[in-house]
């Protein structure tokens, strides 16, 4: 039962008092026993973790995915100086001449804004050159790993209306508490009702209009790809015509394998400009899954990066002192 409990929690995770007694319940076991076994695979690091997963954008944050082409002499200082930007979510080497990949967020009062920061970033690390490719279009983005064997090969991407939302102060304190890995506790969620001062319903209430509102994309554990035994993680860029680009995205989302799937901008020394995420425990399960995409959608050409090593794979963390301290530091240093 240990895999149906790991799909459960990436997938579905209930928003209740109790949430593992509600995934016992639905799987025909007892709470004691799921708690049992989540919290064997949090110790193993399997589960890396339990939390709230918000839109950066929806949040006012502003986001890219950014490569850089650094020397590999250069590259560990270059890791160094790119992670202490609090707003590096990810960053990997992957099988390029722009070999450094990472997403980068600066807060809504950003003083810098993300161009500029990508340009301090670019220029102490001594890059050569880089590219920022924002997100044109978003078609998905939704890791949940089949750790059962059982999903389907093609899901149904759902396309979510949201409703408009009046953030209070109590949205905000929500927002900044559950960002934050939960414990794999009975009642994971009483720290922060007792913290705040409010009731189950209010809390939950609050989450949900949040969810509405695409604020929060959704509440589930995410799994560590590569200790859950997804080791061939590639991200595959293709090449397709400007007026072909959403069809080809909403085909290339439709595969279950295919976690992100993005139109980002193309330039002269980079002619990529569909980004599908593809996860597999094996290259050849996941080149499997490439060349059924590769046969499906109009693209001209396609080109898959592997990551050799990950650097940083982290939640950013929203309405903290450390974006402005940043700022801060490197706007003395351009002065």
């Amino acid at each position: 039962m240990k895999q149906e409990v790991l799909s459960r929690i990436q997938k579905s995770f209930p928003l209740v008092e109790r949430p593992f007694r509600s995934i016992a319940e639905d799987l025909g076991m007892k709470e004691e026993d799921v708690l049992a076994i989540l919290q064997e695979e949090k110790s193993k690091n399997i589960i890396r973790q339990t939390s709230a997963i918000f839109d950066t954008k929806r949040l006012g944050y502003v986001s890219s995915l950014v490569a850089f082409k650094i020397d590999e002499a250069d590259i560990d200082e270059a890791v160094s100086i790119i992670n202490s930007h609090p707003g590096i979510s990810h960053n990997y080497e992957r099988n390029h001449e722009f070999n450094i990949w990472f997403t980068i967020a600066v807060a809504p009062d950003s003083k810098l804004g993300l161009e500029k920061s990508v340009e301090i970033l670019a220029s102490l690390t001594k890059a050569k050159s880089h590219i920022i490719l924002p997100t044109l279009k978003l078609f998905k983005i939704s890791v949940k790993l089949d750790t059962t064997g059982k999903d389907e090969k093609k899901e149904k991407v759902k396309k979510v209306k949201h409703t408009e939302i009046e953030m209070t102060p109590l949205h905000h304190a929500i927002i900044r508490r559950v960002q934050y890995d939960i414990d794999i506790v009975s009642e994971p969620f009483k720290k922060i009702i007792d913290e705040l001062d409010i009731d189950y319903d209010t809390f939950f209430s609050i989450l949900k209009q949040l969810q509405n509102a695409g604020v929060m994309r959704r509440f589930a554990s995410i799994l560590n790809h590569r200790k859950a035994g997804f080791g061939a993680n590639a991200m595959v860029v293709w090449d397709v015509d400007q007026e072909k680009g959403e069809a080809a995205g909403e085909q290339a989302a439709a595969f279950s394998a295919v976690s992100h799937c993005y139109l980002r901008p193309k330039y002269e020394n980079w002619p990529y400009n569909l980004f599908t995420m593809i996860h597999g425990k094996t290259k050849e399960e996941t080149n499997a899954v490439i060349e059924e995409i590769a046969n499906e959608i109009d693209a001209r050409s396609y080109m898959p990066l592997y990551s050799s090593r990950e650097f940083k794979k982290v939640r950013i963390e929203y309405f903290t002192p450390e974006f402005e301290a940043w700022e801060n530091l490197h706007v003395k240093e351009e002065g």
